[in-house]
């Protein structure tokens, strides 16, 4: 469920002209811009957009970049961004790094529908004039690269439907190949970046009750490998989301100086989807509500912002 609250009756002009006195005068009333922003959904926030254009004739975007700053100007641009605009600048930025985030490529892959990859992919090109396979096997190679453009190209069944005799025998394939350490092999990664994520998680059940431990257990995860590591995050990201989620802000959070960029991505990407969940899911992990840990990790109106996103007034 999401975290946001949203009024039932909402003026798109009022909301312009709120965040247009805002930014007018000698400083910029953060507080105004989060009241408003921090309280309206994917819709509703396009629809500021389009009547703060024909109000002023101004990029409402361009504006708050350049009124804010820090960590707070990038929360508020991720946020302000058409969802599938936004996993496209986050492709895009995760792929030009110079050592590049592929847990960010696989996590965009992997935990949204087919159809949401889809429109990732359209907007990225309408954005980069590239396609997003294209730049990740511009600055990807060997097996890692195999791997990321077969899950970004992936156009997956999304029903119910499920082939039990098919799990049976994909569960085996994906032992062999993990007892002969060929985590490379064509078939993993045929399997990963093909099936639907129903007959994956049967796929995944079965490789449990027949070793009689979870897949993640046998892949290595702390050996420095980076297929490897890919490998670990796609199957995280493919068999429980939420718990993925949950470790990322866990370590965010936990690590000597706050990762803010994953801290903002997760926070930010989820707000509108399934952020109480994955709330309810810190908690039960860390004893403390996600909330209050990330109060005690921010500040500002960066930290105003996330709170609100997260259903908690700062």
């Amino acid at each position: 469920m999401a975290t946001i609250d949203v009024p039932n009756q909402v003026s798109f002009l009022e909301d312009a002209e709120a965040l247009r006195k805002a930014c007018q005068g000698w400083g910029t009333d953060e507080k105004a811009i989060i009241s408003v922003l921090g309280h309206r959904n994917a819709a509703q926030r396009k629809q500021i957009r389009l009547a703060y254009e024909e109000l002023y004739q101004e990029d409402l975007i361009k504006r708050l970049e350049s009124e804010l700053s820090g960590d707070f100007e990038r929360a508020v641009y991720r946020w302000i961004l058409d969802p599938a605009d936004r996993d496209a600048v986050l492709a895009n930025v995760a792929i030009r790094k110079s050592s590049p985030d592929h847990h960010v490529i696989i996590e965009i892959s992997c935990t949204r529908s087919p159809e949401e990859l889809l429109a990732v992919r359209r907007a990225y090109q309408a954005r980069y004039k590239h396609s997003l396979e294209e730049d990740v096997a511009a600055h990807t190679k060997g097996d890692i690269r195999k791997l990321l453009v077969a899950l970004v190209s992936a156009f997956r069944y999304d029903g119910e439907e499920i082939n039990t005799r098919l799990a049976n025998s994909e569960a085996e394939t994906l032992h062999d190949a993990i007892k002969d350490k060929a985590f490379n092999h064509e078939e993993v990664i045929r399997i990963l970046s093909t099936r639907s994520k129903m007959q994956l998680m049967a796929t995944f059940n079965r490789y449990r009750d027949n070793q009689s431990t979870s897949i993640t257990k046998n892949l290595p995860g702390a050996s420095g490998d980076e297929f490897l590591l890919a490998l670990r995050t796609a199957v995280r990201c493919l068999n429980d989301p939420k718990k993925y989620f949950e470790k990322v802000l866990r370590s965010s959070i936990k690590r000597t100086g706050t990762d803010e960029d994953a801290l903002t991505r997760v926070i930010v990407t989820r707000a509108e989807k399934d952020l109480k969940e994955i709330k309810n899911l810190y908690y039960k992990r860390n004893s403390v509500p996600l909330d209050q840990a990330v109060a005690k990790d921010t500040s500002g109106d960066y930290k105003a912002f996330l709170l609100t996103l997260m259903g908690k007034e700062d």
